[in-house]
């Protein structure tokens, strides 16, 4: 199982984007959706899969935060 977080683009160079995630900048291929500087993105294996609105992005990154307060 894979878990993807959101990220948000920061550059874009042709196919090319440089995506932050929370300070991690990586290096992802956007040739296979629409996107642009500023878009919330879900990579996978280098590539952004899908792109996602602010709030749903926000909400994810809470349940992660969430997931690692939880004291197993």
């Amino acid at each position: 199982m894979c878990v993807a977080i959101p990220g948000t683009i920061i550059e874009l160079d042709g196919t090319k984007a440089r995506v932050d995630f929370n300070g991690n900048v990586v290096n992802a291929e956007a040739g296979l959706v629409d996107v642009k500087v500023g878009d919330k993105v879900l990579v996978h294996a280098g590539l952004i899969i899908q792109t996602m609105d602010t709030q749903m992005a926000d909400e994810m990154e809470e349940l992660f935060r969430e997931i690692e307060d939880l004291k197993i």
